[in-house]
Parts: structure tokens; sequence; C-alpha cells
């Protein structure tokens, strides 16, 4: 019966006037009881509910658009949208920034976004499946956040990477080291030369480094 009566309450605030749900937000029968949050995976569930700055009092009829100001200030949310089910329940869809690397700081690693924008997250807490890179280099930052879209399980493989000189580096990718430059960390090439060791090793060699600084090739160095 009351299942009923909540969709019978959302059939008639389909055409209800504008002040409804106003009134509505006065009555207890409508008070946030429940918070669910969607699409984290780094971010504190209890750290973003708090961030709401709700209390007994707030309604799920309240006005969305300030508890998404709220959430989307937070540095870990790059959008937030907020939903409601009746009766009490407030639903919260994040699209996080998540990070793409460990920047060796002042006082230890530190979690960063593409952006560069320190995020706060204590990195002996967290899936330890993050690239170390020595400074937030911008452009690196923006590969390495592709690689992870387009392929997070080619992105995983990367655990270390170190600028030896200004326009090369020495990746360490799936238990072999690569050089490279900036423009070749994309998950094609990453795929290329993951198909280029796995040949060698079924062939019974190891490879010592991968070379992928020319264009449409790879070379292989051997021990």
């Amino acid at each position: 019966m009351l299942g009923f009566a909540v969709l019978a309450l959302g059939a008639v605030l389909l055409g209800s006037p504008w002040w409804l749900p106003r009134v509505l937000s006065e009555l207890a029968y409508f008070r946030v009881r429940t918070v669910e949050v969607e699409g984290l995976e780094y971010a504190s569930t209890v750290d973003l509910v708090e961030t709401l700055g709700i209390d007994t009092t707030s309604s799920v009829w309240d006005d969305p658009d300030p508890l998404v100001r709220r959430l989307e200030a937070h540095p870990q949310v790059r959008a937030a949208r907020v939903g409601r089910r009746l009766p009490g329940t407030l639903l919260l869809r994040i699209t996080e920034e998540l990070p793409v690397a460990l920047v060796v700081g002042g006082t230890g690693l530190e979690a960063v976004d593409e952006q560069g924008v320190v995020l706060p997250l204590d990195p002996s807490r967290i899936p330890a499946d993050l690239p170390i890179i020595a400074a937030a280099d911008s452009l690196l930052l923006e590969q390495l956040a592709s690689v992870r879209r387009e392929n997070p399980t080619m992105f995983r493989q990367i655990s270390d990477v170190r600028r030896t000189a200004e326009h090369e580096l020495l990746v360490q990718f799936a238990s072999v080291r690569l050089r490279t430059n900036v423009e070749s960390i994309t998950a094609q090439r990453l795929a290329d030369a993951l198909i280029v060791k796995e040949d060698l090793l079924q062939r019974g060699r190891q490879p010592l480094e991968l070379d992928l600084r020319f264009r449409h090739q790879i070379i292989a160095r051997m021990p």
C-alpha cells in the first residue's frame, strides 16, 4: 500500500505546481534517512556524505543544486548528480578525479590527477597500481590519463617512469624496461611492446630493453 502511495505521489508531481516540492520538504516523512553513493573508486563515501552538509532536518525535496556545488568543490570529484528515491533516500552519482600517478614530493609520494593537482589520498592506503614519476610533468600526466581511459589493464602494468633526457624516458612496464618519448606512451604503443616482449619470451629470449622512440618500429636490446 505504501509503495502504491509513493508511485501515486510521483504521478501527481509530474503535473504539480512549482511550490509543491517546497511544501513536501516540510514533511517529516521525506526527511533524508539514507544516502547512496555510486561511482567511487578512491574517494571516501563518508567524506562525501559529510561534504553534503545535511542533517536530520534535510529533505529529499530540498534543492539539489547546492549539494551538487558542494560535491563538485571536493578535489576528488569531477562531476556530481544528486537524485532521490522516495521517501527518504538521496542518490549521489559521482564522476571521480582519478589519480594517474604517484609523484615524489617533499613529504613522500603524493597522488596526483591528470592536471597535476595533488589529491587527498594516502598512497599507503590505495591500490599499488599507479606509476611513480619524479615530477608532475603535465604532458606525461595527460598521456598516462589517456592510457588509463583507453586500457586500464595496460595502465596498471606501468610501474615507474623516469626522465633521462629532455625528450627521453625510461618506463618500467610489464616487467620490461622501455626507452621512449612522452608521445609514445599510448595504449597502442604499449600493446605493441607487449606483443614484442611475449614473442621474444616464447622463443626463450628475455629482452633487456625495448626502444619505442622510432615510429612504426620497436628495437629490442638483448643482454
